[in-house]
């Protein structure tokens, strides 16, 4: 009598463990999201005339810096330093812009164009404390 309890207790559990997985992994694939990636680069928009955003020109997504290797990434496009985007040369590189040149005309594209660094005249939060004796 006691072997038909334990033998009807594990299959029951199993029975139950059979149902509740499926509904486990419906519920876990309803929970996911379609999530932006974070690493993307993000297209500037700028305000046209009739108000709608668009992108003009080439967009400057990322510089990538190594001791051997200096390249941009240009509106989806990986040019290397002194290597060609379209009919222009990137010519310099620098941590947060690079510049290209066409013919003497050059064009200055920053990683974030709506930011601009501005340095404090007064030294202001800056604190120097003398060593003490």
């Amino acid at each position: 009598m006691a072997q038909s309890l334990i033998f009807y207790g594990k299959h029951f559990l199993r029975s139950r463990l059979a149902l509740a997985m499926p509904a486990l992994l419906w519920a876990h694939m309803a929970l996911a999201q379609d999530l932006p990636d974070p690493t993307r680069p993000v297209l500037m928009p700028v305000q046209s005339d009739a108000g709608q955003e668009s992108v003009t020109g080439p967009v400057l997504q990322s510089i990538l810096i190594a001791p051997n290797r200096r390249v941009a990434i240009i509106s989806g496009q990986t040019v290397a330093l002194n290597g060609k985007y379209g009919d222009q040369t990137l010519i310099k590189m620098t941590e947060t812009e690079v510049v290209l040149r066409s013919g003497k005309e050059l064009q200055t594209l920053k990683i974030f164009p709506d930011v601009e660094k501005k340095m404090s005249s007064s030294g202001a939060g800056v604190k120097i404390n003398p060593p003490r004796q």
